[in-house]
């Protein structure tokens, strides 16, 4: 009898590998399911070898996350798996039941856990989900809020990124006979959770790699190493083409930095891949690029267990993102954002570096924020004042590129400065008038170990009753963190039919946008080329800017300011306001300068001044 057991056992298996050869491999409804059944698991646990592993059934928990959502329970056996637990990174690890596909080990329990005990993602889920629209709904994208700081960037990741909760909150939303552990089937459908997807990021520094490992860590991620044991990108000794058990990666930044996640091949349908078995974010329609992944080892921990692994070449795009898979194809992997960065500092020679970011309305700023962040941390002091000095673009397909030219001083300059770069991008990607492409950022950044901040002081005119038609002198006196005071002069333009009584408003940037803002002064942008206009019209903080301001009305028209209008035609404006977006303003700007300095220079002034018309 225990020779007959033997010889069924290897013919099942045989039957098993044949069928995944043939690409035709049957699958087995959740129905058939019964306790007691044994499965066979295959997954990577040492470089690309695929191994296998047993999965005793305990039973089937029922709609865990929704009606018809259901999760196989099992008790897996095998490999390391008595000392390690359920290992994150074994993500869509395939189990077959007598030759046909079950599903993807996907759920744990939670950390130091005892036994490895999983939930298995039925297969017809996995491939149903991945079916949806092409459509990315409204709210999958970061609202981050300016300037970056720590606390706030962790706070977008946990806003924007809250998918990863255990899959039954109460006792009475799964339904499950079984008692595992002396738990009951409802207590165990609280305990389970996604297992957790080890997160490969390479060349990142460790302030940095701290900073988004916790944002990370908290949506169900673990932060791991890069790439290790003398192996390089292109070199890893991948075994054949992709299968079901491979290990398999989603990459988020490549070039100079890697970032992205590693998990396990369910099902290769013709070039039809599935993975992991529950979501990497759940954002429904991606172009996640899809890569080989290699497994050095298993790491054991009582906490969580898991795959020291790294991403490898692209080998496709990942199309899907859903509750119960992510899913995608083989071939040419996805379109991405490159960025090249270029530092040059006094006291070394030019860098330049190349990273590729992926084209996604969420990642793509937040991957950006990373890359630039990285390479000040990186290459520049990360404590005390500096000032980085920011040039370059942004090319969008179809419209004008996004020009970048600012300076940045202090303690907080190097988050300033690449939160600069990402908030315009930001405020593309997650617009509501179409779809925008990058085609790419080229940034250099001047770097100085010293702050260059200067304070507005004064501002005067030699002559107080300046004649209508003619220029005035304006004076600014303002102080540099060394105390030097600098005085420069503006020539301003007095119209020749202006009289009485004028405002000349000196600001820096920051302050003047508040006061716009305050007085709806600033057109709200109606298309993507009026966002890109305003962007390109920012104020820059090392630059004053002069208004002289009069007391004839304007108005914002459709997203354009108009000033000085005659009453005639504020009248018929105001008289139509079905024809447009209209927003009368009470004041009129006569003129405006710009004063640009080598300081980030802060502080306003407005001096009252009289016309005189002789």
């Amino acid at each position: 009898m225990p020779l007959r057991r033997l010889t069924m056992s290897c013919l099942v298996g045989v039957l098993g590998i044949s069928a995944l050869l043939s690409g035709a491999t049957e699958q087995m409804a959740v129905a058939d399911v019964r306790p007691g059944m044994v499965g066979i698991g295959r997954t990577v646990f040492d470089g690309t070898h695929v191994e296998e592993f047993k999965a005793h059934i305990l039973g089937v928990l029922e709609n865990v996350i929704g009606p018809h959502r259901n999760l196989i329970i099992a008790r897996l056996e095998g490999g390391p798996l008595a000392n390690t637990g359920v290992i994150a990174g074994m993500s869509g690890s395939p189990v077959y039941i007598d030759g046909r596909l079950v599903g993807a080990v996907s759920y744990a329990l939670g950390s130091f856990s005892k036994e490895p005990i999983a939930g298995i993602t039925p297969i017809a889920e996995m491939t149903d989900s991945t079916t949806l629209s092409e459509i990315r709904p409204a709210g999958a994208r970061v609202h981050l809020d300016f300037p970056l700081s720590r606390e706030n960037l962790t706070a977008a990741f946990r806003k924007a990124l809250n998918w990863n909760r255990p899959f039954a909150d109460r006792p009475g939303d799964a339904h499950f006979a079984t008692s595992v552990a002396g738990l009951g089937g409802d207590q165990l459908g609280t305990l389970l959770r996604p297992i957790a997807t080890p997160l490969v990021m390479s060349g990142f520094e460790p302030d940095v790699a701290d900073l988004f490992g916790r944002a990370f860590r908290d949506q169900g991620f673990i932060p791991t190493g890069g790439s290790a044991a003398g192996f390089h990108l292109g070199e890893m000794p991948f075994e054949g083409p992709l299968k079901p058990g491979d290990a398999i990666g989603v990459m988020l930044v490549g070039g100079d930095l890697r970032l992205g996640g590693t998990g396990t091949v369910t099902h290769i349908d013709g070039d039809r891949v599935y993975a992991f078995g529950h979501p990497m974010y759940n954002l429904g329609p991606t172009q996640y690029p899809m890569t080989r992944a290699y497994v050095y080892t298993v790491l054991p921990s009582l906490f969580s267990s898991m795959k020291l692994s790294s991403t490898g070449e692209i080998i496709g795009a990942f199309t899907q993102d859903r509750a119960t898979a992510i899913a995608g194809r083989l071939g040419p992997g996805p379109r991405t954002i490159p960025i090249t960065v270029s530092l040059e500092s006094a006291r070394a020679p030019k860098r330049t570096f190349h990273f590729d970011v992926v084209n996604d309305q969420l990642f793509g700023p937040l991957m950006t924020y990373a890359s630039i962040l990285n390479t000040l941390g990186s290459y520049e002091r990360q404590f005390g004042s500096a000032t980085y000095s920011v040039r370059g673009s942004a090319s969008v397909k179809k419209h004008d590129p996004i020009v970048l030219n600012n300076l940045f001083s202090g303690d907080q300059a190097p988050m300033a400065a690449a939160a600069y770069v990402v908030a315009p991008i930001t405020y593309l990607l997650g617009n509501d008038y179409e779809k925008v492409d990058l085609d790419g950022v080229n940034l250099t950044i001047g770097t100085a170990e010293e702050p260059r901040t200067a304070t507005l002081e004064r501002v005067w005119l030699d002559d107080p009753r300046p004649r209508a038609g003619r220029t005035a002198p304006l004076k600014v006196l303002f102080r540099t963190y060394r105390g030097e005071e600098i005085v420069r002069t503006v020539p301003i333009e007095i119209p020749a039919n202006a009289s009485g009584a004028l405002s000349l408003l000196v600001s820096d940037g920051a302050r003047l946008g508040l006061a716009e803002q305050r007085e709806a002064r600033l057109p709200q942008p109606r298309s993507v080329d009026q966002m890109i206009k305003s962007i390109n019209k920012g104020r820059r903080n090392n630059t004053l800017y002069v208004k002289l301001l009069g007391t004839e009305a304007g108005a914002v028209v459709n997203g354009e300011l108009l000033s000085s209008l005659p009453p005639s035609v504020l009248g018929v404006l105001e008289g139509d306001r079905n024809g447009g977006n209209f927003n009368p303003l009470h004041s009129a700007t006569l003129g405006e300068w710009e004063l640009p300095t080598e300081h980030a220079v802060s502080g306003s002034r407005t001096l009252t001044i009289t016309i005189s018309s002789n």
